[in-house]
């Protein structure tokens, strides 16, 4: 199939009618007609069968349009990427981050950040770290910030601030007195434990700072965000071992924080494409990104 072809079929199956497929397309129905019988042909076979006034894919055609999805995925891959390179540089800036960081370091940083460059725009995204290392090569981002040290040999990495997990509690869960004070690794053992997903980059970290604890942490919920995390700890559902900044947003009514000991350290990384200069003003940015995470994570070293 051509691409004509594609756009003609996958207009059809969205609107179920010839006329309606060349409205949304925006030319004559017999262009529409024609491009439709001109595939069927090439293919050898037909794509719709017309049934109480409808035209209906027949199986072949349902076959077909799995990969006819992922052709046009690629397609808008290839759009945005396009749309990317025509960006004028030094007008705009795209930023990424992980839930965590865009609910906590994002805003305040990038406030202080617009204060100073009003003249530019400044696009922000929320995504994991997988996500945002495929933006980030598709051109959709100009830098990314996460907790974890990509591997990827078209990305560098600058590590802006570094820190130690904690551990999250309902509050009135350990004595008030001991709020604050460093948690030993022991006191984790037979304690209900918020889980992290498996293919959260800290989990497998997590798990071997945690073999020494015996008896084990008792884990029956797993969760794939920290802020899911904090969220099920202010519910009172058991503790969790976070990041700090997901930590320190949570609700100091309902929640306790502890650094754990011995401690199990993080590093905020700020990464960029390796192959080309970042923007001029993003220095600066990353400047206010390190000076204020570094302030928040002092709290708990």
């Amino acid at each position: 199939m051509r691409l004509r072809h594609i756009e003609i079929f996958q207009a059809i199956r969205q609107t179920g009618s010839v006329s309606a497929a060349a409205q949304l397309l925006h030319v004559s129905q017999p262009a529409v007609t024609k491009v439709l019988q001109h595939a069927e042909q090439h293919l050898g076979f037909p794509l719709f069968l017309r049934v109480r006034g409808k035209l209906q894919a027949t199986p072949e055609a349902l076959e077909l349009e799995r990969e006819v999805d992922k052709v046009t995925e690629s397609l808008q891959g290839v759009r945005r990427l396009a749309q990317s390179l025509r960006r004028e540089p030094g007008h705009s800036l795209r930023i990424g981050a992980t839930p965590a960081l865009a609910l906590s370091l994002l805003p305040p940083a990038i406030h202080e950040w617009t204060q100073r460059y009003p003249e530019i725009a400044c696009e922000l995204s929320s995504a994991h770290s997988r996500e945002l290392v495929q933006n980030l090569l598709m051109r959709e981002i100009d830098v990314a910030l996460t907790l974890q040290l990509p591997d990827h040999p078209g990305l560098k990495a600058q590590a802006l601030a570094s820190g130690v997990l904690v551990a999250l509690a309902p509050v009135g869960y350990w004595p008030q007195e001991e709020e604050g004070q460093p948690l030993p690794l022991q006191a984790l053992a037979d304690a209900p434990l918020i889980g992290l997903s498996s293919a959260d980059p800290l989990s497998a970290r997590l798990d071997s700072y945690l073999e020494a604890v015996e008896p084990p942490p008792r884990v029956s919920i797993a969760v794939q965000t920290y802020s899911l995390a904090r969220a099920m700890v202010e519910s009172g559902a058991g503790l969790a071992v976070i990041d700090p900044f997901t930590a320190l947003s949570a609700s100091p009514g309902a929640t306790a924080i502890r650094p754990l000991a011995p401690a199990l350290p993080i590093t905020l990384y700020a990464v960029t494409r390796a192959a080309e200069p970042p923007p001029h003003t993003l220095g600066e940015l990353l400047t206010i990104f390190s000076t204020r995470a570094q302030g928040q994570l002092d709290c708990w070293r």
